[in-house]
């Protein structure tokens, strides 16, 4: 067991690296939160002073708000069902034995290391564009005249396939590693019963992927929730645009620093209450 003079050491020791991420952590937040109070617009830069609540009043009140709001929520919960749904397929499939497992499983795995904006650029011009994307070829070789214009006519759908796509190998690792520690009795006592392969998967699989999956939609919420390479890179901010983006475009677009800073501490405080709420949910079920 350690000394107190040792335990006091190692404090001290770890005191400048903690210094460094509070540093890191809370000081842009805390700009943040001074310029959320300020009325500070880049056209008119002398122009500023104390603010109080007007910024939060006509964040609120922008038109696009509740819109980016609902498409926020969609956005996290389409993704999280799809990821979850095809997380537990790709892991069931990915256990079992057949040639060339490790080279698949090293594929299946590959697209959450590709960088968003190069792999929204990449669904953008090659897959789903209109005239010279994958699917307009294939739309074309079944003998459509006219292919379908996926972030034109279903833009908030296609920002949702792309992150999709992208955290879809995150599930199915973290859903694959939870299944390869399940008991092997219990996979020979349901064999020895007779149970057939949905019963072993409803009462024995799906139990035991209960917690990783409670997990898998805890992280995914948080990082959704702050989706922006895929809406920029598409150009489909004006129709699928998130809370993110309105953020973004309140800086970039109408130069308003103390707004923007508003819609910035609004994002957290929401992103944070939904945090807190799967936490509890985290919690809940790894205690049964």
């Amino acid at each position: 067991m350690a000394t107190g003079q040792a335990q006091k050491l190692a404090k001290w020791a770890l005191m400048p690296s903690v210094a460094a991420l509070s540093a890191w952590a809370f000081i842009p937040l805390a700009l943040t939160f001074y310029f959320a109070f300020l009325r500070y617009n880049l056209q008119d830069p002398d122009n500023t002073g104390w603010a109080g609540f007007s910024n939060f009043y006509y964040f609120f009140k922008d038109p696009f708000f509740i819109k980016d709001l609902i498409n926020t929520v969609l956005l996290v919960a389409g993704v999280i069902m799809a990821t979850v749904v095809g997380g537990v397929l790709l892991a069931l499939l990915l256990d079992q034995r057949f040639w060339g497992r490790g080279i698949v499983r090293l594929l299946v795995i590959s697209p959450f290391f590709i960088m968003p904006t190069v792999s929204s650029l990449v669904w953008k011009n090659l897959i789903l564009h209109p005239v010279f994307g994958l699917t307009a070829e294939i739309q074309r070789w079944f003998g459509f005249a006219q292919p379908f214009d996926w972030f034109g006519k279903l833009p908030l759908f296609s920002v949702g396939l792309i992150v999709a796509w992208q955290w879809l190998p995150y599930a199915a690792l973290i859903l694959l590693t939870a299944l390869q520690s399940l008991d092997e009795e219990q996979k020979d006592a349901a064999a020895m019963d007779g149970a057939n392969r949905f019963n072993y998967f409803r009462y024995i699989v799906l139990p035991h992927l209960s917690r990783p999956i409670t997990v898998v939609i805890l992280i995914e919420t948080i990082f959704i929730l702050n989706t922006f390479a895929e809406i920029k890179v598409t150009s489909v901010g004006g129709f699928a645009g998130n809370l993110t983006y309105l953020v973004f475009s309140q800086l970039n677009d109408a130069n308003d620093v103390g707004m923007a800073a508003a819609g910035g501490l609004i994002a957290v405080v929401l992103a944070n209450m939904v945090s807190a709420l799967l936490v509890r949910l985290v919690g809940k079920n790894l205690e049964t």
